[in-house]
């Protein structure tokens, strides 16, 4: 039996489903799903991942049985659409996607308005009763397909649009007349054959497998692979391609292009949140070209759009209200909040896309907690849908209320978080001083897929122009930086490496903050203050409490990061570092007076010194975790990172420890060590000098003694000391005895009964 590689969807059957991403990739899988549940969408099929894999192994070719399948599958299309595929009277136009199984949003091509030519044209001319629109959806494909297939620079289509907008005496593309994009055709055609010495192919047949093939190369292209490393999707998966029939948002003021989720994806607020454009296709929105309209009128009021541009809800209710309905019948049947693209033509709402909605951490919680809540989803899926890695999101400083700000434009606060960095206006520039531990904000006019490498290097994005929606918006959310976009007030000079807000200039390097939750972009660094966890993060930390079945604990060598493991709940210490405690102040100085002492009695003399300042930290950390084990781990680093090289540090350190120069020399030659791992630290400097183990051990014991007899004490403090990087049973023998003995010792001086337990770090 035959493979089946193409699977069709249209007027409420599909032969795929909402459980084939896999195979369909999450656009061909919803989108089968969609029309399944008796949504508007318009009749296509789907190439599977299978193709795409094939088409990278075999050289780019296909199966053998695929130009069948796609002839009819096509032929059901075009019974569906009532139209046919490069006919000059009543053509059929396609549009072809990418669809990965993991939502990808802009890192693959698209090719739309497939299957115009010079009499297709005129056949949507006559059938549309509007000859600018045919001649602009034929401009659009042909500067799209000449990018995407034939690798033409976009840059040369810009040029002729912007030339024929100046001989014009407009802004805006719509501004332009039927004669003028009659002549942007010619010019397009004209400028393949100066690029490529080949004419613009006519035969629509040609385009589509052109498109196709495209398609499935841009998986390879270099943002997508970006992406997939940033994002741990592996390359094996491929893409799928949909063809499916066009609908136009862009054939007069009856007609719109949008953007929505079913909840605000910034906040997690139960509320319709999305754009769109009058008389526009759907590129516009998601790249941002043009600032979009709000969806609701609560939005516009709240947003203070443009009181001329009115939204969806105002300009047409009835469309509004059927889109609600899909809103609420989306989301019960997918049980998690989308991401939805939809065109309406001529009055009519068709639904292009629907997938699960990228959202910030703080969204996710809330979503999370509310479809648990409502019963949409259990408690454990609740917990599940969380990466934990993700909840780092929230744990970062916000912009201090109090603190004084110099907002000098804003914009929208399209992805929440502050952040503040050095101005930079290009996606390499933030790649190359990110990597090198600069914090950088990046400036764009607006962003693409192939800034996807800056995006993530950025502390977060400003652009000039795009929406809600824009392509940077959704990118940052999902990534998790800041962003403001469409603040209008910047004019962002690429060649000049500077923005201007009215007569203010910043230039590249200078430093700007950014506030994604209000819109604000400020001047300078604006401080910040710890971050304040919502009840939702609480309610999950408390789920996840009653699911889980093994025990957290932190890392902590400070009482605030004590407290703070404290109020995430932590039950204890797993690791406290003690060399991290001897690196400051007269600690360093006490610590470099025991490297340097020439015998067993000076070492002991600078230990004591330290004994007192690792006691003093240890009963304050015993204290803040009331009776939560607290697992200690001996000096562990090599010695010599506790003397400096230079010989002005040496003087101080010889000045200091009250030692002659040439000791400390001497000393630092000495213990210079080619690797360090295998050389004199953890357990093997203690061996060495077990007077370091035994001060140690005392600190720790008499720190829980003095912390459990404490007027203050509650549950007697667990001790547990870890001897590191024991290589020998012989070595752990050793130095267990060492700790063994000084703790009989503590309990036989202090009178109490210690609990603590001897482990190891193999």
């Amino acid at each position: 039996m035959a493979s089946q590689w193409v699977y069709n969807f249209g007027e409420g059957e599909a032969d795929g489903g909402a459980d084939m991403k896999n195979l369909l990739g999450g656009k061909g899988a919803n989108l089968a799903q969609m029309a399944r549940i008796g949504l508007p969408v318009p009749p296509g099929f789907t190439l599977t991942t299978e193709v795409c894999t094939y088409w990278n192994e075999e050289g780019q070719s296909y199966p053998a049985e695929l130009l069948g399948q796609v002839r009819t599958a096509l032929a059901l299309v075009e019974t569906r659409a009532g139209q046919k595929f490069g006919d000059a009277e009543n053509p059929l136009l396609l549009s072809v996607r990418s669809g990965a199984r993991a939502s990808m949003p802009g890192m693959m091509d698209t090719v739309l308005n497939l299957g115009l030519n010079d009499r297709t044209v005129q056949g949507l001319a006559k059938r549309s009763g509007d000859r600018r629109f045919a001649f602009d959806s034929y401009r659009r494909f042909i500067q799209m397909y000449s990018d995407v297939v034939l690798g033409i620079d976009l840059a040369h289509f810009e040029k002729l649009l912007d030339r024929a907008k100046r001989r014009r005496g407009v802004q805006s593309d719509c501004d332009l007349l039927e004669a003028d994009l009659e002549k942007l055709v010619t010019a397009y055609k004209a400028k393949v054959v100066d690029e490529l010495d080949i004419v613009f192919p006519e035969d629509p047949q040609e385009q589509l497998w052109g498109a196709i093939g495209a398609v499935f190369g841009s998986w390879m292209n270099q943002r997508a692979k970006k992406y997939r490393r940033l994002n741990d999707i592996p390359a094996s998966w491929g893409t799928a391609v949909n063809v499916q029939a066009m609908v136009f948002g862009n054939m007069g003021e009856d007609c719109a292009t949008g953007v929505a989720f079913t909840r605000n994806p910034a906040t997690g607020e139960n509320e319709f949140y999305g754009e769109y454009l009058l008389n526009a296709q759907g590129e516009d929105v998601v790249a941002g070209i043009r600032t979009p309209q709000e969806l609701t009128a609560a939005a516009r009021q709240v947003h203070g759009s443009d009181s001329e541009l009115l939204s969806l809800e105002e300009t047409m209710p009835a469309i509004y209200q059927e889109l609600l309905d899909v809103r609420q019948k989306l989301e019960h049947h997918f049980k998690d909040m989308q991401d939805i693209e939809f065109t309406i033509q001529r009055g009519k709402l068709y639904m292009l896309q629907t997938r699960t909605g990228k959202r910030t951490t703080q969204a996710a919680l809330k979503v999370a907690v509310d479809l648990a809540s409502a019963g949409l989803i259990s408690q454990s899926e609740a917990v599940m849908r969380l990466k934990p890695e993700s909840l780092d999101q929230i744990l970062h400083p916000t912009l201090d209320p109090d603190a004084p700000r110099n907002v000098v434009a804003k914009g929208l606060p399209a992805s929440p978080g502050a952040a503040s960095g050095k101005v930079v206006f290009s996606a390499d520039e933030a790649e190359r001083l990110g990597s090198a531990g600069e914090s950088v904000l990046l400036v764009r006019i607006e962003t693409s897929p192939e800034d996807i490498g800056g995006i993530n290097a950025a502390k977060g994005i400003l652009t000039s122009r795009g929406g809600m929606t824009s392509h940077a918006a959704v990118v940052a959310r999902g990534m998790g930086r800041p962003c403001v976009s469409g603040a209008g007030a910047i004019r962002v000079d690429y060649a000049a490496q500077d923005l201007h807000i009215g007569e203010l200039v910043v230039r590249a390097g200078d430093m700007l903050t950014i506030d994604g939750s209000s819109g604000e972009v400020m001047l300078g660094e604006v401080a910040t203050v710890p971050p304040q966890l919502s009840g939702d993060f609480g309610t999950i930390m408390k789920w996840a409490d009653g699911l889980r079945r093994m025990q957290v604990r932190a890392n902590a060598e400070t009482p605030a990061d004590a407290r703070a493991a404290r109020d995430f709940g932590a039950e204890g210490i797993g690791l406290v570092r003690t060399e991290h405690m001897f690196f400051e102040g007269d600690r360093i100085v006490a610590m470099r007076e025991m490297i340097l002492a020439l015998d067993e009695a000076g070492r002991r003399t600078a230990l004591d010194k330290l004994l007192v300042m690792q006691r003093s930290d240890m009963v304050e950390l015993f204290a803040i975790m009331d009776g939560l084990p607290v697992t200690v781990r001996l000096l562990d680093p090599p010695l010599h990172e506790f003397i400096p090289h230079t010989e002005t540090e040496m003087a101080s350190v010889a000045k200091a420890a009250q030692v002659p120069l040439e000791r400390v020399r001497r000393r630092a030659a000495d213990l210079r060590e080619a690797n360090p791992m295998l050389g004199h630290r953890g357990c093997r400097l203690a061996v060495t000098y077990p007077e370091i183990c035994e001060m140690q051990a005392r600190a720790v014991f008499e720190a829980a003694a003095e912390a459990g007899q404490g007027e203050s004490s509650g549950r007697p403090p667990i001790a547990e000391i870890m001897v590191p990087l024991v290589a020998d049973m012989k070595e752990l023998e050793i130095l267990k005895k060492v700790i063994e003995d000084t703790a009989e010792e503590v309990q036989r001086e202090r009178g109490v009964k210690l609990l603590y337990r001897v482990g190891t770090m193999i």
